[in-house]
């Protein structure tokens, strides 16, 4: 009899170590959004997603990554513990609807016109008196741009429509970031020189967010999994091998203004 609970209870120790080991089970969503995150062959795959995959090796958690359309990605990444979106701009308003790790990547958002438009923009307030301005409604430029008043933001679906109606005129500028343009033009079969950058009015940094009901403990694993990743250099591999251009995010202790 007492054998027979001994071996029980060796059994759910042995189960218990298994479950560390393992570490947790996450939920994570993302987007296409070329190229830090994509589907190729229906496998998602970018920056992020190499990222991703290299901090739950070292974290030791395993992960479900599905690529759904961005509102979904956004919706559920708020809910149970565990879930999260990658990437996401960490913006004001969004501060307290996740927990963040980051950054992953810098982006500079941008108004951009056809070449031969004669457009010319210097600030916010000259953007204001446009006829029109197309960006997607979810995107976090959007909420940038409302928040600091402009009303002539012509709300589209997605990128693809966006870049569409640039190519066709039906809109004199879009929005679109620096490290994305080419393949957001692509959607609408332009070419990085077809187009001309406006006003940068925004510089942001991308996280990957996970749902406030998370365990911070979760939360700092995996930020200090990152911050080791960017010490030994195998971030910066990463992040050159698919963006050879753009600025690599500094160390979140190296961030102005973050905890």
């Amino acid at each position: 009899m007492h054998g027979s609970r001994w071996r029980w209870l060796g059994c759910l120790f042995a189960l218990c170590l298994v479950g560390v080991c393992r570490g947790e089970t996450l939920q994570l969503y993302t987007e296409e959004y070329p190229p830090l995150n994509f589907a190729r062959e229906g496998r998602p795959t970018g920056m992020a997603v190499d990222l991703v995959r290299e901090l739950l090796e070292r974290t030791g958690d395993g992960a479900r990554i599905s690529l759904v359309p961005w509102a979904r990605a956004y919706r559920e990444a708020q809910g149970e513990a565990g879930s999260g979106v990658f990437v996401t701009m960490r913006t004001t308003e969004r501060e307290s609807l996740f927990k963040w790790v980051g950054p992953v990547a810098v982006v500079i958002t941008s108004f951009y016109a056809l070449k031969d438009s004669g457009i010319a923009i210097e600030s916010l307030e000259q953007a204001a008196t446009l006829e029109s301005i197309a960006v997607p409604r979810q995107w976090y430029s959007y909420q940038e741009l409302r928040s600091r008043g402009l009303d002539n933001l012509y709300v589209v679906s997605g990128p693809r429509q966006m870049m569409d109606m640039l190519r066709h005129r039906r809109v004199p500028v879009v929005v679109a970031d620096n490290v994305t343009l080419a393949n957001l033009l692509a959607l609408g079969g332009l070419r990085p020189e077809d187009v001309e950058p406006l006003h940068g009015f925004l510089r942001s940094e991308a996280y990957i967010a996970f749902s406030p009901a998370t365990d911070d403990r979760v939360i700092a694993k995996w930020q200090q999994a990152l911050d080791s990743m960017k010490v030994d250099g195998s971030f910066a591999l990463i992040y050159r091998r698919w963006l050879p251009g753009p600025e690599i995010p500094a160390g979140l202790l190296d961030t102005p203004g973050r905890p």
